[in-house]
């Protein structure tokens, strides 16, 4: 069963409830005043296992993640050096 976190905006207090999905949303905090709202938080989720980590993504079609400027100029420079 979830839990339900809720928030009185007469008095400020914050406070959770465990309750089925099919359950009606309170009406009235623990203090007896009327008009609670439930209150929205995102979900943690904790990614486990390979492929989530910025070394894990698809690389350029030679294997190396470096610029085809950068690879040009390496190879241009590597033949100037071994035609001296």
């Amino acid at each position: 069963m979830p839990i339900y976190e809720y928030e009185c905006p007469a008095c400020g207090t914050t406070f959770e409830q465990v309750q089925h999905f099919n359950d009606a949303p309170l009406q009235q905090c623990p203090n007896g005043h009327h008009g609670v709202r439930r209150v929205f938080t995102p979900a943690g989720i904790i990614f486990k296992g390979s492929g989530f980590y910025t070394t894990d993504y698809r690389r350029n079609g030679n294997g190396n993640s470096e610029n085809k400027s950068e690879s040009k100029e390496k190879s241009e420079s590597k033949a100037k050096s071994e035609t001296k």
